[in-house]
C-alpha cells in the first residue's frame, strides 16, 4: 500500500495510524513525504504495482488550515515552545517563506499562491502518476472517519468509530476568512482540483 500525502488534507492522522498499527510501515524517504505520487513511482518503479491512496480536502477549507497552521507554528516559537523552534530550525528555507504572510490571509492566498510553489499545486496533480494514472483510492477529509474506513479495511484493520485526528489547528469555518478576491484566486488556483471533486464553496 501506497499513501501519498497532500498537505493538510489530514496526513499526519494517517501517519500516525501507519506507524502504531502496521508493522512493516517505512517512509521512503524524510525529504520524501509530500513528494508527488508521480515522483514516488520515478523514484521507486515498483510502487506502482501497490495499491495507492491519498486524501484531498475542499481547497477553500484547505488554504484556511494551512495559513492557520503557519500562525499557529509561529505563535508557539513567539512564546518559546521547543518543538515549534526546531521544526523552523530544521527547515528555514520552508517556513520563512510563509512566515511574510503571518496574520494576513489575503495576502496569503493571493501572493504566496504566485510565490510559493507549493502552496498552488492541485491536489489532483499530487494524486496523479505516470500517464495521467491517478491513485486507486481517494478520500475526503471531510468524510474522513468513512474514508479511512475503506483503508483500514484493505489492510484487514476494523475501523475506527472516529479516528483521532492530530495536528489541527483551530479556526472559524473557512468562508469567514475570504472576500470575492480570495475567493476567486482559489477557484483560479485550484480549478483542476473543483472539477476533479465538485468541490464548492459554501457558507458557514
Amino acid at each position: 500500500m501506497v499513501f501519498v500525502h497532500v498537505p493538510k488534507t489530514g496526513g499526519g492522522t494517517i501517519e500516525h495510524f501507519f506507524d502504531s498499527e502496521v508493522d512493516d510501515v517505512r517512509t521512503l524517504a524524510a525529504r520524501a513525504r509530500h513528494w508527488p505520487y508521480r515522483r514516488l513511482l520515478r523514484a521507486e518503479p515498483g510502487l506502482a504495482d501497490y495499491w495507492s491512496f491519498g486524501f484531498v480536502r475542499n481547497p477553500w477549507a484547505r488554504m484556511v488550515s494551512w495559513w492557520s497552521m503557519v500562525n499557529a507554528v509561529f505563535d508557539n516559537v513567539d512564546a518559546g515552545v521547543e518543538r515549534a523552534r526546531r521544526k523552523i530550525e530544521e527547515h528555514p528555507q520552508v517556513w520563512m517563506r510563509e512566515r511574510e504572510f503571518r496574520d494576513d490571509f489575503s495576502a496569503f492566498v493571493l501572493q504566496g499562491t504566485q510565490t510559493i510553489p507549493k502552496l498552488a499545486r492541485p491536489q489532483v496533480r499530487t494524486l496523479t502518476g505516470e500517464g495521467g494514472r491517478l491513485v486507486d483510492f481517494v478520500g475526503r477529509t471531510e468524510n474522513f472517519d468513512h474514508d479511512m474506513a475503506v483503508v483500514r479495511e484493505r489492510l484487514g484493520l476494523p475501523a475506527l468509530e472516529a479516528a483521532p485526528q492530530r495536528n489541527r489547528t483551530p479556526h472559524a469555518h473557512y468562508s469567514e476568512y475570504y472576500n470575492d478576491a480570495t475567493r476567486a484566486k482559489v477557484a483560479e488556483v485550484f480549478a483542476d482540483d473543483i472539477e476533479a471533486f465538485g468541490y464548492t464553496f459554501d457558507e458557514a
